[in-house]
């Protein structure tokens, strides 16, 4: 499943006003913390990730992570990346348009 653009341009400007959810430190991403974000994302679809400064992986190979596990990556910005996973169980479902 694809984002489109117009689809990726929704979902930027609704995660504007998110504050990042989780912070991927200096373990960097584990299995623990994709459950606990797939779980996240089964709630609220849509959400932030901060990386800090002692994080070993780059920003690209922390996204790489979180897209082989079925996450969609909406964005990249500085050192936050903005998440996306449609679910039917969301408490507030996104309508893509």
């Amino acid at each position: 499943f694809m984002l489109t653009s117009s689809q990726k341009r929704q979902l930027k400007s609704m995660a504007n006003r998110l504050n990042a959810v989780f912070q991927v430190g200096k373990d960097g991403v584990n299995r623990n913390m994709i459950i606990d974000i797939l779980n996240y994302l089964n709630k609220n679809e849509l959400m932030k990730v901060s990386i800090l400064q002692n994080c070993p992986q780059t920003k690209d190979e922390v996204a790489d992570v979180f897209s082989t596990n079925g996450i969609e990556v909406v964005q990249i910005i500085g050192k936050t990346i903005v998440l996306y996973k449609h679910s039917e169980n969301a408490k507030n479902p996104i309508i893509l348009k």
